[in-house]
């Protein structure tokens, strides 16, 4: 199948009524580099000569004018809405995001150059031809990042380029070329004037990206521009027969291990942030980190709000991190304990997170531990398919009942609380009759069997 013949034909609808009405249009941008890269894109992105009053003109109602002082008019066609540029040439970038003024153009070629990366800076045309005037096909084979022209002067216009740059790394598997890895490590500190938001989107990609743990590994200097509480990690030796890599070494691998998953992730990236400064050293020379969970925690939530992370992602990351070093007993009482504590899906995470932790760890202690691992996995399904009670929708006594005998306000909760601990620490069975005998007890009230 030709090029031509892999542009949808909701795309196509916006290139032919343009060339009809004799303007050029190409595809641009990252949806060729996924074509030729044998991908399927999600986004179409076009580039035309026509100015953006002559776009609305072609495409009357379908046109939505998003946004017209950078030539941008979106066209509704099909199922897909299309974004159609102007060839335009950017002023100066006084605030390293956004240019100050813009002007367009007729050519493509001062279109292209005005873009990041060289493999971002392709055209294609409906005849399947592609316009590629800084060999952004030939940087594709040889699996190479490359700025457009000079690379100082690309991020310093937009310093957004250089965490676009990390994650392109990470997600194409690229390796990025010297000049251009050069300028992104020059040029870091640029990156304090993007916003948060922007910021983190671009770190969630990189870190589920296939080669996250290269990026890592070769940019943590970059990193530490948004979370400068990584670099303590560092070369930092554990000096445990159980680490067999330094702290952030550690850290990359952990990320490697657990599936590419936002959360997850960010979990393995954060999770041992504090021992940097939790680090001691016992009478025979081994290295401990006493209490490392909890100061992790305090860094990780200074991290998390500094990126903007919505509340419920926060906490849940929060919440894998401080437990990544819990030690739960693999036993049903054990196991219904920690469900109790962290619910189903947090648990089943934990795991996931325990998992990875343990296969970044010297080979020698990951079997068994790869083991006791799936023992708790193990006894979790046993305790969800038997519907054994460790939360208080499950508790074979509601509110109502406790209202019913008098029981309310605060005391209604937690006289449910205290019964459900006792039921998950086998203190007593899950059976009505007893738990009304406790909650009376509990409450000074008479026994409600009682005659």
């Amino acid at each position: 199948m030709g090029m031509e013949q892999r542009i949808p034909e909701d795309v196509r609808a916006v290139l032919q009524p343009l060339q009809a009405a004799g303007h050029e249009a190409w595809c641009v941008g990252g949806c060729v580099r996924d074509l030729l890269l044998g991908g399927a894109p999600e986004d179409w992105d076009v580039t035309t000569s026509a100015l953006p009053e002559e776009t609305m003109a072609v495409f009357g109602r379908r046109a939505i004018p998003t946004g017209l002082r950078h030539g941008t008019v979106t066209v509704v066609t099909g199922r897909l809405r299309v974004e159609v540029t102007t060839y335009r040439q950017d002023g100066t970038y006084r605030d390293h995001r956004h240019p100050d003024s813009v002007s367009f153009t007729r050519s493509l070629e001062e279109d292209l150059r005005r873009r990041d990366f060289t493999v971002n800076a392709m055209a294609l045309g409906l005849d399947g031809r592609v316009r590629d005037p800084f060999g952004g096909r030939t940087d594709l084979e040889r699996r190479v990042l490359r700025c457009v022209g000079e690379p100082d002067r690309r991020f310093g216009e937009d310093a957004l380029r250089i965490m676009r740059g990390l994650r392109f790394t990470a997600v194409l598997g690229f390796s990025i070329d010297p000049a251009t890895a050069e300028s992104i490590r020059r040029n870091r500190e640029l990156m304090r004037d993007i916003a948060a938001e922007r910021v983190r989107m671009e770190l969630e990609k990189l870190l589920c990206g296939r080669a996250a743990a290269r990026v890592l590994r070769d940019y943590p200097e970059v990193l530490s521009v948004w979370m400068p509480e990584i670099l303590p990690m560092v070369g930092l030796d554990q000096r445990n027969p159980h680490h067999c890599y330094d702290a952030w070494e550690h850290t990359i691998h952990s990320v490697e291990a657990v599936r590419p998953d936002v959360a997850l992730r960010m979990t393995m990236l954060l999770h041992d942030l504090g021992k940097p400064s939790c680090f001691t050293v016992d009478e025979q020379g081994v290295g401990h980190f006493y209490g490392h969970p909890k100061v992790s925690r305090e860094l990780a939530a200074d991290i998390l709000r500094r990126l903007k992370f919505d509340n419920c992602r926060r906490d849940l990351i929060l919440s894998l991190v401080e437990n990544h070093d819990r030690v739960f007993p693999r036993t049903e009482k054990g196991i219904r304990q920690a469900l109790r504590l962290l619910g189903e899906e947090r648990l089943r995470l934990l795991l996931e997170v325990k998992r990875a932790d343990n296969l970044a760890q010297a080979p020698a202690y990951q079997a068994e531990n790869q083991r006791e691992i799936r023992r708790a996995e193990t006894i979790m399904e046993d305790i969800l398919q038997a519907d054994r009670c460790f939360s208080l929708r499950q508790l074979a006594l509601s509110g109502r009942d406790l209202t019913a005998m008098g029981i309310t306000g605060p005391a209604v909760g937690r006289t449910l609380n205290a019964l459900l601990d006792k039921v998950v620490e086998e203190e007593l069975p899950n059976e009505p009759a007893v738990l009304l005998r406790t909650a009376a007890e509990l409450n000074g009230l008479k026994d409600p069997g009682a005659d």
